[in-house]
Order: structure tokens, then sequence, then C-alpha cells
């Protein structure tokens, strides 16, 4: 049997299995379950674990896998006497025989939507090709990929050649690395901050200038929140 709790954990994250791919964060069940602090969430995969419910998945972040679900429909027939009908709000009775698991998604197809400038702007192609993303990558919202080109933000680790991946979205923090559409037609990625009513575009490279522009020449198009290299 699995107590309400362990079994609300459990249904939570195989319905995020299947919806993004990828297990819930840690903080993510502490808020869906309103437990007060992350090691409650901790005891309660610790004892679905034992009960052979979930695993984890060794070298990988955040990563569970549901072996089975239990099956809340099949309640024991005996007489319930009066100390079980006190603690049958707390208890999950059901037939708990082994189920086949799906396996979550090993990756995701997102938009190659062609190249994007990491020095001097140019228009961002769009193309009809995906690119294979790993689920844990992305998280929830919409994304896409764009191809760098250029070598102004390597310092930040961000190389020609490389496949930026955008959650899409119209505002940012500063910053924050973003795709940025310039006089709306040409799309550069570079990191984004305010000042004295202005927006900043800098690169991460010495060589090439800080870009400034009123907001109403910068529309921000997505956020980058992930990097691939083929090498």
């Amino acid at each position: 049997m699995l107590t309400r709790k362990q079994q609300e954990l459990l249904l939570f994250i195989h319905q995020r299995l299947r919806e993004d791919g990828v297990s819930p964060s840690f903080e993510e069940m502490k808020e869906a379950l309103n437990l007060k602090s992350k090691s409650g969430v901790h005891r309660l995969i610790g004892a679905l674990e034992e009960r052979e419910f979930i695993r984890r998945l060794p070298n990988r972040a955040r990563a569970l896998e549901v072996l089975r679900l239990p099956d809340a429909s099949a309640v024991a027939s005996r007489p319930t006497l009066i100390h079980e009908r006190e603690l049958e709000s707390n208890v999950v009775h059901g037939d708990f025989r082994r189920r086949t698991a799906v396996p979550p998604a090993t990756t995701v197809e997102v938009p190659l939507h062609g190249r994007i400038a990491a020095g001097i702007p140019v228009e961002a192609i769009e193309t009809q090709q995906t690119l294979s993303v790993p689920p844990s990558m992305i998280g929830r919202g919409e994304h896409f990929a764009l191809e760098v080109y250029g070598d102004s933000m390597i310092e930040a680790g961000i190389l020609d050649g490389d496949y930026a991946i955008i959650r899409r979205g119209d505002t940012a923090n500063d910053g924050e690395i973003i795709v940025a559409l310039v006089e709306d037609q040409d799309a550069t990625l570079k990191r984004m901050r305010r000042k004295d009513g202005m927006i900043l575009l800098e690169p991460a490279n010495r060589a090439y200038p800080t870009m400034s522009y009123s907001p109403r020449q910068v529309r921000v198009q997505g956020r980058l929140v992930g990097l691939m290299r083929r090498y």
C-alpha cells in the first residue's frame, strides 16, 4: 500500500514524464504536494524506490523512471475495522503488480531556424529542418534552435557552428543572453542589458563593441537555455 502523499507524488512524476519527457525538480515536487521542505520529498522518493515503484537513472540529473503504478480501484473486500477507517484517508489499497513503464523520450525535435550571427547581425533564415534535443535541456514552453555564426560570444563559451537552444518569448532579464531582432530585420545573439532608457546588446568578445539601441528598435525573440556542439 502507498500513503496518499506517496501516490500523489508518483502520479505527478508519471504525468510530467509523459508531458515533458523529463521528471520534475524536487522544488516542483515540493510545491505540487504542498510540502514544507525538500526533505519530505526525499523521504517520499526513498519510500517509492524501496517499494520498486520508481528508480533513479544513474549519471543523469533529475532522472527518475516510473516502473509501475497502483490500481486504486482494487480495494480490499474484507470488513473494515474502525481504526482502519481512520487510516483509510491516508492509504491507497490496490493491485501493485509490476507494470511495464513507457520509457521517456530520449530526444525532442525542435525547429531549426537557420543561422544567427554572434558577430555583426545577419538575418535569421527560416528552414523546414529540425534538431534533436535532450528533453532535459528544454523543459516547458516553445523552443527553437539556431546555428551560431561568428565569434563574438566565445568568452561565454558559444562558438561558431554551435546550436543555440532558445525558449521563445518576448521578455528577458538584464544579463540574459537573448535572440534580439534589430529594426525588425536582423537577428543577433547577445547579452542584453538596460541602461539610461536604452537597450545594450553586449558581445562576449573584447574585439567587438557593445551596440546601443532604443527600445523600439529591439524586439526580444527568446532567451538562450541550452547549447549543443558537434565534434
